[in-house]
């Protein structure tokens, strides 16, 4: 017995997951695991305590993985195996140079993404925090044929930066709203595009011509800080900004202006920088700016699906086996 248990490979699990995940990797007979147990994540100290001597690494998007961490863990490391479909947290060079296998969650929050974001594209044109507020205030008074007056889907035209699988999604479900033009920017046009009728556009025409803008790009140093003044002064000041991508795509302070001085409509925000916003943060003293706590991916069952597949990943990783979602590096 002592025999066997010796031979169990170390994993080191950076939070809480769900119990799915956690289930796979305890029933899998292959890996001995620790789990910084919260909900909260794991302080830095720690990561680099727990990670020594790991074979695997489960983490999340909050957990900095860089050459410090990968050090920490040493030359047992096989594979990292990430519950996002974001890796902008990975020093992805380094643990390339290292041989480390990386798996990731793509596809399965897809749909999850998607919803999210056209319930924050309607909730922000439509003003439903505000109009809510108002109710619990005491500010609805009578009906009045101004009052609370938003921007509807029929007959506009959405712009989608960058339609891939969380981009498409978003626009499937757009489409039967009664939007008129489809327009999307990238940097190639996406065959799959004619399925929702998408125009490939410059990023340019994409921005003055859309009533919605919806970024859904991945972050790369070409998309970080994209969306500043210049991009919100080119937007129409009837127009709506939806971003859940990742909150370095947006440059805050160029956004809070554009806001407050009636250079664009409305923002709706999944994502920040910092995650989480400062509550005393200067965009949310305005009525025109909705900001949700990165829930894009945040059902029940894809949550469940997303702990399975990081944890099929990392077990793949350390067997040496085919991984379901592996990112290639």
């Amino acid at each position: 017995m002592m025999q066997g248990a010796r031979q169990l490979m170390k994993v080191y699990v950076t939070r809480r997951i769900p119990p799915e995940g956690m289930k796979v990797l305890t029933e899998a007979g292959v890996c001995k695991v620790s789990v910084w147990d919260s909900d909260e994540p794991v302080p830095r100290a720690e990561l680099l305590e727990g990670v020594s001597g790991a074979h695997g690494l489960l983490c999340l998007l909050s957990d900095r993985i860089d050459t410090e961490v990968l050090d920490a863990a040493g030359p047992n490391l096989k594979v990292i195996s990430t519950l996002s479909v974001g890796f902008d947290h990975l020093a992805i060079n380094e643990i390339k140079k290292r041989g480390v296998r990386v798996g990731y969650t793509p596809d399965v929050l897809t749909d999850a993404t998607a919803e999210l974001t056209v319930a924050l594209l309607l909730a922000t044109a439509r003003r439903l925090p505000e109009g809510v507020q108002e109710v619990k205030s005491g500010g609805w008074s009578t009906w009045k044929p101004l009052w609370l007056c938003g921007y509807g889907l029929t007959g506009s035209t959405v712009g989608v930066i960058g339609l891939g699988r969380i981009g498409l999604a978003i626009a499937r479900r757009l489409k039967p709203f009664g939007v008129k033009r489809l327009l999307y920017s990238g940097r190639a046009a996406k065959p799959q595009a004619a399925e929702v009728e998408g125009e490939y556009v410059p990023l340019d025409t994409l921005v003055s011509e859309s009533d919605f803008v919806v970024v859904s790009c991945s972050l790369t140093p070409d998309t970080q800080g994209l969306c500043d003044m210049a991009f919100f002064s080119k937007m129409k000041s009837t127009a709506v900004f939806i971003n859940t991508s990742r909150g370095s795509v947006v440059n805050q302070e160029d956004l809070y202006e554009a806001l407050s001085s009636g250079q664009i409509a409305a923002a709706g925000l999944d994502v920040t920088t910092p995650e989480p916003l400062p509550t005393d943060h200067p965009l949310l003293t305005l009525k025109n700016c909705v900001v949700l706590p990165h829930i894009g991916s945040a059902t029940y069952s894809t949550r469940g699906i997303m702990g399975v597949l990081s944890a099929n990943n990392l077990l793949a990783g350390l067997q040496g086996a085919a991984m379901p979602s592996e990112l290639a590096l």
